[in-house]
């Protein structure tokens, strides 16, 4: 019967690892949507990088390829991945295809700014003496 014991315990105490609140989880590029609005044929590599951020993957054989790679997993959910790819000739866009996550973007842009790993507003950087 003491041998039980521990066992029961034991058994108790792994089922309820289960039951653990698991947090949702982004990774990858924030893109805010009229960011990507604003992207046209003939923007520079340096254009883009002002509108979109870098790129999480650029690939050194193929330089004419930016790909902006986000994933969320919500909770114990299976991971979706969307990924935007940009092609270039040259130093010029000229074509992008695939999609992002524009509500969770934004969600998670507004979630994370008082944290200050995110760049804050034209206008209130402005009010600080602009730095």
């Amino acid at each position: 019967m003491r041998a039980l014991l521990p066992a029961a315990a034991a058994l108790l105490l792994l089922s309820g690892c289960g039951i653990i609140y698991r947090s949702n989880v982004y990774q990858g590029n924030l893109l805010e949507e009229k960011s990507i609005a604003q992207l046209q044929p003939g923007l520079s590599k340096r254009q883009v990088i002002v509108l979109l951020g870098s790129p999480a993957v650029e690939d050194p054989f193929h330089q004419a390829r930016w790909d902006y790679v986000a994933s969320i997993r919500r909770g114990r959910g299976d991971t979706e991945v969307r990924n935007l790819t940009l092609h270039f000739e040259g130093d010029s866009l000229v074509r992008w295809e695939g999609e992002h996550f524009p509500e969770q973007d934004l969600a998670l842009m507004q979630e994370l700014r008082p944290y200050g790993n995110l760049p804050k507003d034209k206008d209130k950087e402005q009010g600080r003496g602009g730095r």
